[in-house]
């Protein structure tokens, strides 16, 4: 009695193991931003970050006295009520990657500009994107705040990532 016991839960355990594809549905999860259209928030941050144009660099800077890269994204996406991280690293992990093509308007381009070093030191702002053109506005150590073109050999390589936080 003791081994037919020992057998039936033994079969019992093995059949609890099959997948329940087939008898349940799985619940698709869908989650939303708070943002149904994020364009006018990213035209909001843009016009903002335009603001910051010709503005010197100063590390650790977010106004027009001096503006450091991260601090631009920090002040312009505060402008529209969005908290970020202040430091680069930080905002290198945050929102969702997204493949270079798919990348629009207010979207954040991270790249690593050390000599040989993928570290990421280094962000700016879509504002605007086509095919094959990317234009982002950032804080320069030599210009300042400008906006610059992806394909500009220096940015071409030095490009690490693209990330969406809207």
């Amino acid at each position: 009695m003791k081994k037919f016991l020992f057998i039936f839960l033994l079969i019992a355990s093995f059949n609890s193991c099959k997948s329940s594809k087939s008898t349940q549905k799985k619940e698709k999860i869908v989650v939303k931003k708070n943002e149904s259209n994020p364009l006018p928030k990213a035209n909001n941050i843009i016009d903002y970050a335009k603001k910051f144009e010709g503005v010197r660099y100063k590390y650790g800077g977010t106004t027009k006295k001096g503006m450091d890269c991260s601090g631009l994204i920090y002040t312009a996406f505060k402008s529209e009520a969005i908290s970020l991280p202040r430091t680069t690293k930080d905002l290198a992990i945050t929102g969702d990657w997204i493949d270079l093509k798919n990348v629009k308007k207010g979207d954040l381009l991270f790249f690593a500009t050390k000599k040989n070093s993928r570290k990421v030191n280094h962000v700016g702002i879509v504002t605007a994107s086509q095919v094959g053109r990317v234009e982002f506005i950032h804080s320069t150590t030599s210009k300042g705040v400008i906006t610059s073109e992806l394909s500009e050999r220096y940015w071409y390589f030095a490009f690490v990532q693209a990330r969406r936080v809207l």
